[in-house]
């Protein structure tokens, strides 16, 4: 949905005439449903809860979906244990300047939002309807070379499925 103020956003509850609406600058904002300029995707239905019994996975699915449209991170993605409270540490050739020290778990982190928005720009081309098959094609294949240049940090993740991965080299 879209808001005149607040632009893009996501539904998060529906309560009688209140609307609970994520935003990914703002957060959450109850907002009712006839607020003036409001511009609907698909309609909003109010789920009665005793329709369906709620599972850990539904529960889990349903987060994932609103994550994902609201451009969040997809996925908790574990870092290997051996560099668990560990640091980098960048030291400048010049000795007199100091060294920056950035904990581990903070420079993985920002690896992985770096890996999940270029998964989304990579969603939103290959559904982007005024691009032809071509210009896709092409595009898809510096998404791929972006992976390759940051494979060098796949030794930061616990489990292999988790890799980057660029183009592979025909043998």
């Amino acid at each position: 949905m879209k808001h005149p103020q607040y632009g893009k956003g996501t539904i998060v509850n529906v309560d009688g005439t209140i609307l609970t609406i994520h935003f990914p600058n703002r957060g959450n904002i109850d907002i009712s449903r006839r607020t003036e300029g409001l511009e609907f995707s698909e309609p909003v239905v109010e789920i009665e809860q005793e329709e369906e019994e709620l599972t850990m996975s539904k529960l889990e699915r349903t987060l994932r979906n609103i994550l994902e449209s609201s451009n969040g991170v997809s996925e908790v993605v574990p870092m290997g244990d051996k560099w668990i409270g560990g640091t980098i540490l960048l030291q400048p050739a010049d000795t007199s300047l100091k060294p920056k020290e950035v904990p581990i778990e903070t420079f993985f982190h920002k690896i992985v939002m770096v890996r999940d928005r270029v998964r989304v720009m990579e969603q939103q081309i290959n559904a982007n309807s005024k691009l032809d098959d071509a210009e896709k094609v092409d595009l898809q294949q510096y998404i791929t070379r972006i992976y390759g240049s940051l494979t060098t940090f796949n030794v930061l993740f616990k489990d292999s499925s988790d890799y980057f991965v660029g183009e592979k080299k025909s043998s």
